[in-house]
């Protein structure tokens, strides 16, 4: 079994984040506990095939089945029901996660247009990151044939940091390019 670069340099984590954040013991060093990607279908909805298209495609890049999810209430304006369909949300534990953190961080961002690193205001106060995605085609999963239907992505990336300045920190060693400040 080979180790990810996520594994290697969650290793590393304490000895590099010690004398900066203050950890005393091993056990205190941050994890990626999960990883949630969700897909919106919006207007794919009314159309018939798409839904099984983005829960396919969803379901090649992060290797996983999707959990459709349904709207919490009905709204006129929009023709959304109670309990229709309106994404699709896959939660990533263990190896999985790692795995496709090392997809997102070393292939599909690199791959991005104009890419230039990662906003840091999308971390939040209790240490998780939030990364929107705008074409699901950067991922090598997808063939470039099917660019008909394109359709974006927000990945979660849930952490055991305790504060902001502890998951930056973390999640720089784990390799995540943020933007220049």
């Amino acid at each position: 079994m080979t180790t990810s670069l996520i594994q290697k340099q969650q290793k590393t984590a304490f000895d590099a984040l010690k004398k900066d954040s203050g950890l005393t013991n091993r056990m205190q060093t941050p994890r990626i506990e999960k990883v949630v990607v969700s897909v919106g279908v919006g207007k794919m909805a009314k159309e018939k095939g798409r839904m099984e298209l983005v829960a396919d495609r969803l379901g090649k890049i992060t290797g996983q089945k999707p959990v459709p999810r349904g709207a919490k209430k009905s709204i006129a304006t929009y023709k959304t029901r109670l309990g229709d369909t309106v994404g699709y949300q896959v939660t990533l534990r263990g190896v999985r996660a790692e795995d496709f953190l090392n997809r997102l961080i070393h292939i599909a961002l690199p791959r991005t247009k104009d890419f230039k690193g990662v906003p840091l205001g999308a971390l939040d106060e209790m240490g998780n990151y939030t990364l929107g995605i705008k074409e699901h085609t950067v991922f090598a999963e997808t063939s470039d044939e099917e660019l008909k239907d394109v359709f974006g992505m927000a990945v979660t990336i849930v952490t055991t940091a305790k504060d902001k300045k502890i998951a930056e920190s973390y999640l720089r060693h784990l390799g995540l390019p943020f933007k220049k400040a």
